[in-house]
């Protein structure tokens, strides 16, 4: 059967927007976008894929597709996050594929390639660290004062009023390293409260995820990609990650980089992307 674009699937009744670029032979890589962005984030990751034969296919998820945005919080938990990423490998007709996530695009990632390997011909994660590392750090490090603002996220209404204030959201966000072009982007579909309670909403679906039992062990090749300049990961959870990787695994620190890899360091993290896809 001929390779086709796909422009959008579907999964219980929602509609997932995706971008399928780069030539269409290529080997897949499916990039995952955290929040507050969209696909848009890996604009600059993408476009150098192409150019070295990679197609790329990168989703608006769920919470930032226009017709996948379910109001219940309970619809955001990690089953539904993995089971979205499983439909669209599947629609796409193009597995087993490259698997690469940024921010809670890397928490979806590991979660995927934990639970379905069959589908992931290797495993990049941007920033976030193995959920269980996660977990055991917030007990044994600073990690818990450095993740103070999933707890604010957890209010009715008040996270939905600060994204609405656009000077106060951008300030906050500048100060995490973003660039104003950057933050203007992302912030601005959040002046739709749809959009914005649908990321939100990743995070009120924490406490359906049992951080007390174990995720799965890794055993696809990974790549797990972490900056010394992020204020809301710290150190301990990234090197405590290679413990819950069997399979063949490599750690990489890139220094006085931001949270926000794929947009401030594109090349470099397609340095490293390249040898890892092979």
């Amino acid at each position: 059967m001929a390779a086709r674009r796909l422009t959008t699937f579907t999964r219980d009744g929602l509609v997932f927007d995706v971008r399928d670029e780069g030539p269409l032979d290529g080997a897949p890589v499916v990039l995952l976008h955290g929040f507050p962005q969209d696909s848009r984030s890996w604009d600059a990751v993408a476009s150098l894929l192409h150019a070295r034969g990679f197609r790329t296919l990168s989703p608006d998820l769920r919470g930032a597709s226009p017709g996948a945005r379910p109001r219940s919080r309970w619809a955001y938990r990690s089953t539904e996050l993995t089971d979205d990423v499983v439909a669209l490998i599947a629609q796409a007709g193009v597995g087993p594929v490259h698997l690469v996530g940024h921010d809670w695009g890397a928490a979806a990632a590991w979660w995927v390639a934990g639970r379905r390997p069959d589908l992931v011909r290797t495993l990049t994660a941007v920033s976030v660290p193995h959920p269980t590392a996660f977990a055991r750090s917030l007990l044994t490090s600073r990690q818990a004062l450095l993740s103070w603002y999933m707890l604010v996220f957890q209010l009715p209404m008040a996270p939905e009023r600060l994204f609405g204030d656009e000077t106060r959201a951008r300030r906050a966000f500048l100060r995490g390293g973003m660039t104003r072009e950057v933050a203007d982007r992302d912030l601005a579909p959040m002046r739709e409260r749809s959009r914005a309670r649908g990321g939100l909403n990743w995070y009120r679906a924490i406490p359906f995820t049992p951080f007390w039992r174990p995720a799965e062990r890794i055993t696809v090749p990974t790549l797990y990609v972490w900056s010394d300049g992020d204020i809301a990961l710290g150190r301990t959870a990234a090197e405590l990650t290679g413990r819950y990787v069997d399979g063949p695994y490599r750690f990489e620190v890139l220094a006085g980089v931001s949270h926000w890899i794929p947009d401030e360091a594109p090349q470099r993290l397609v340095d490293l992307l390249v040898p890892h896809l092979g």
